[in-house]
């Protein structure tokens, strides 16, 4: 049986359980205490020394601690339905996506957030390292994901999709920042109508219920 160490309102394992839900994959799950600090426990560092969630437990036993390898694993375990596409051309567009929004969007909100929250003082990256906030990066994380948003609206202007007119690891990771950006007090908008219809669309999925949003104080670890 595969096993998902998990937090509901945490934005990371949220991206590993979509995924496990589009792929119609069953598997246990085992709730972490980001909230309490669980993830930094001793027994917790036992199953991943990163201190963080998502880790997902094969029937393999592999123990897979970040969401590039979930989702390698996954695709290549259960190729249906595709979800980092199927040609060389649809491959690289998905993955070049994927990377933006984690980039551009995700890490923008964890900058901003991870940077400016008082829960958060002195845990300004997720994982074992203790690190001091930096107010400035605050502002930047904020500017980044207003930037964002306005890069994903002009994506979609002409499609139904993040990347390769298809739904994609992309789509997914999109879903999770664009809720998780609450925190920091963003959202998508008027001005931004591509994007609002895309995610009203994505609101459809059975996959993308909203147990799932994310919380400040729970940003990964």
């Amino acid at each position: 049986m595969i096993t998902l160490y998990d937090c509901a309102t945490a934005p990371s394992p949220r991206r590993a359980r979509i995924l496990l839900a589009e792929k119609g994959v069953a598997h246990a799950t085992i709730d972490v205490d980001l909230r309490s600090g669980e993830q930094l426990s001793e027994a917790f560092r036992r199953l991943n020394p990163q201190c963080t969630v998502p880790v997902l437990l094969t029937q393999e036993g592999l123990r897979l601690a970040d969401n590039a390898a979930i989702t390698a694993y996954l695709e290549a375990r259960f190729p249906e339905p595709p979800l980092l596409g199927s040609t060389p051309q649809e491959k690289a567009e998905i993955a070049s996506w994927n990377w933006r929004v984690e980039f551009e969007g995700l890490m923008g909100i964890a900058e901003a957030i991870r940077n400016s929250s008082p829960a958060m003082a002195n845990r300004a990256l997720p994982g074992p390292v203790d690190y001091p906030q930096i107010p400035e990066l605050a502002q930047r994380g904020l500017a980044r994901v207003q930037h964002f948003f306005d890069t994903l609206d002009g994506q979609l202007a002409g499609s139904d999709f993040i990347a390769a007119d298809r739904f994609s690891i992309a789509d997914i990771t999109a879903v999770v920042a664009v809720d998780f950006a609450r925190v920091v007090k963003v959202q998508v908008g008027d001005a931004r109508p591509h994007l609002q219809r895309w995610r009203r669309a994505m609101a459809q999925r059975p996959s993308m219920a909203p147990r799932l949003l994310g919380d400040a104080s729970n940003a990964g670890g």
